[in-house]
């Protein structure tokens, strides 16, 4: 069995599930204990997720397993005002499709005391919205004359149908982590990546496309990749570890269904990143964690073009180009804050803040109706719990704050003004539980 298949089979099985993430399209953490804290866990040997986090975490943590799920839960809303057409084009309306699961699994294995083999499979991230039709009055052009003259119910983007994209991405990393001696390891994930996108009832972005038969309603495409992470874990002390990691820019193949879409033609790329962490003991019950995370979105073309490049006048920047407009996402930098308390022989705390700035410029809000990945602000529990059988509980609480984004709405282009304006935003909420046991 290839890769492709083999990836393709397991995300079949599940593990693919839709969701929005958080700091742009990335979870704001990976493996239930990290989420419970914030998702700092790249100085952190608590569970088998480290070719999400740390590969160099692998060899510290022994013979383990660890199975989970998160519901999670994104409110996404878009609104649109100021066309001084008696309300025509304006309006508001809510996403749909508002609950997510997404599954976690992870297997670490010693196969020397300075020598462990594991697995992590992951979804990173993902981007989802459902806009039901309907919701505004948009007009259309029946007899031919260049005029609209004729109201009808649309979408926010003025289709005739429900609008909306549905992007998950399912990562497997296979880990090999190694002790250098008694405090520092090196590890390596290699990072077997599938994805999946649609789009639909986009239909508006047509005059912008340079195939306009490949940018919408052309249901599921996927596409695969093959990236790499490294990390290093180092022990200065009993109290204090310090850990880095580094994730490659993953070339996925193209979404061919969508080449009118994705600036060159298709390209859907998942962005390098890096990310450094300290973990500190504090006390011998109260361990705290920090985490600072850099995602590079500005190496996507399809994500970081400015929305503006569709109006180049010579058509370089149309929807599909090496130069096509995309949703004008800039870099991320994430800082991430957990603490881990022992509050008895059984049961560990756990409490954590993420933030991340907001990648959308107001420029770019018309495009972000459909990725309105605004969130910068996170607060997360959780706990373990040592069962009598001697496996282990946890679950993790996240509520990411609203954030919103206002800015001139691609309207003004079509209608020769320049009043409108449209609004996005996001808050959420995510529970997750996990089960895990020693081998």
């Amino acid at each position: 069995m290839n890769i492709r298949i083999l990836i393709a089979a397991i995300a079949a099985a599940g593990f693919a599930s839709s969701a929005f993430a958080t700091n742009g399209y990335f979870s704001h953490g990976y493996g239930i204990k990290a989420k419970g804290m914030g998702g700092a866990a790249t100085a952190s040997s608590n569970d088998t997720f480290g070719g999400a986090n740390n590969p160099a975490s692998m060899v510290w943590v022994g013979d383990r397993v660890d199975l989970g799920a998160d519901l999670f839960s994104p409110q996404r809303s878009a609104s649109r005002a100021g066309t001084g057409m008696g309300g025509l084009l304006d309006g508001s309306v809510k996403s749909e499709d508002e609950y997510f699961l997404v599954p976690e699994f992870g297997y670490n294995k010693m196969y020397q005391p300075n020598l462990s083999l594991g697995v992590s499979v992951y979804g990173n991230g993902g981007m989802n919205t459902d806009y039901p039709t309907g919701s505004f009055t948009c007009m259309a052009d029946t007899n031919g004359d260049g005029t609209p003259d004729t109201p009808y119910a649309g979408n926010v983007l003025c289709g005739g149908t429900d609008a909306g994209v549905d992007l998950s991405q399912l990562i497997i990393a296979p880990t090999v982590a190694y002790k250098i001696n008694d405090r520092h390891s090196v590890g390596i994930s290699p990072l077997l990546v599938y994805q999946r996108f649609s789009a639909y009832g986009v239909d508006l972005f047509g005059m912008l496309s340079s195939n306009p038969a490949r940018l919408t309603n052309q249901g599921y495409d996927d596409s695969t990749g093959l990236g790499v992470r490294i990390g290093w874990m180092g022990k200065l002390s009993d109290q204090v570890t310090l850990g880095a990691a580094y994730a490659s820019k993953v070339n996925m193949s193209k979404f061919g269904s969508y080449k009118g879409l994705f600036a060159g033609k298709g390209d859907f790329d998942i962005p390098e990143n890096y990310n450094l962490g300290i973990s500190v003991q504090a006390t011998p019950q109260l361990r705290v964690a920090v985490d600072y995370q850099r995602i590079n979105y500005s190496g996507v073309n399809s994500v970081s073009n400015p929305s503006g490049n569709a109006m180049f006048p010579d058509g370089s920047g149309a929807l599909g180009q090496s130069k096509g407009a995309g949703f004008g996402w800039d870099d991320v930098d994430v800082f991430k804050l957990g603490a881990e308390y022992q509050y008895s022989k059984n049961l560990v705390l756990r409490a954590g803040y993420n933030h991340g700035n907001n990648p959308i410029r107001a420029a770019d809000v018309t495009f972000n109706i459909l990725a309105p990945g605004v969130i910068e602000d996170h607060l997360t529990l959780g706990f373990s719990y040592e069962t009598a059988s001697g496996g282990e509980l946890s679950m993790a609480y996240m509520h990411a704050f609203e954030n919103s984004v206002k800015g001139a709405s691609f309207f003004n282009a079509v209608l020769g003004t320049s009043t409108i304006t449209e609004t996005i935003k996001m808050y959420q909420d995510s529970l997750g539980i996990a089960y895990s046991w020693k081998l």
